[in-house]
Parts: C-alpha cells; sequence; structure tokens
C-alpha cells in the first residue's frame, strides 16, 4: 500500500479531489442514483499539452464556478462524449 509521503502531487491531487466529489454526494445527496457515482469513478490518467493561455483561461473559469480546473475539463469532456455540451450561438 502506497502511503501520502510516497505520492507525486498529481497524484495527491486527484485524491483529495476525489474524496472532495465523494463528501459533496454525501452531503447533497445524489440525484440521479448510482450513474452519478460511476462518473466519479476516474480510474484512468491522460496527459495534454495546451497554451498557457488557454490553461489560465480554463482555471480562470473553473476558479469562477468553485471547482477545480481538471474537474472542469473532465466534466466538459464527458458531455462532449455524452452529447451534451451546448454551444452558445
Amino acid at each position: 500500500m502506497i502511503t501520502i509521503a510516497q505520492m507525486t502531487k498529481d497524484e495527491l491531487r486527484e485524491l483529495i479531489e476525489t474524496s472532495i466529489e465523494q463528501k459533496l454526494l454525501e452531503l447533497l445527496g445524489d440525484p440521479v442514483g448510482a450513474k452519478s457515482k460511476k462518473t466519479f469513478r476516474k480510474d484512468k490518467r491522460i496527459n495534454i499539452r495546451l497554451s498557457q493561455k488557454k490553461l489560465e483561461s480554463i482555471q480562470r473559469k473553473a476558479l469562477e464556478e468553485g471547482i477545480p480546473y481538471q474537474t472542469l475539463i473532465s466534466s466538459l469532456i464527458h458531455k462532449y462524449v455524452n452529447n451534451r455540451l451546448i454551444e452558445k450561438s
């Protein structure tokens, strides 16, 4: 078993984000049941390259939403894959 001291910064950040999401589900309830619990399960890691300007824009938007920027990116990908990403006219 790996200890917190052995974790990389990314692994620690992911652990914290997952813990926060699980706690929010406990506190606020889960309006769609087990489906959303599956959504929060993250078992694969990806790496992407973005321009500094794009990353800063995403981080600002996430700050406005009150969520970590990685969670915002994950949400956008999830909505896109499920054809729920709505384009503004």
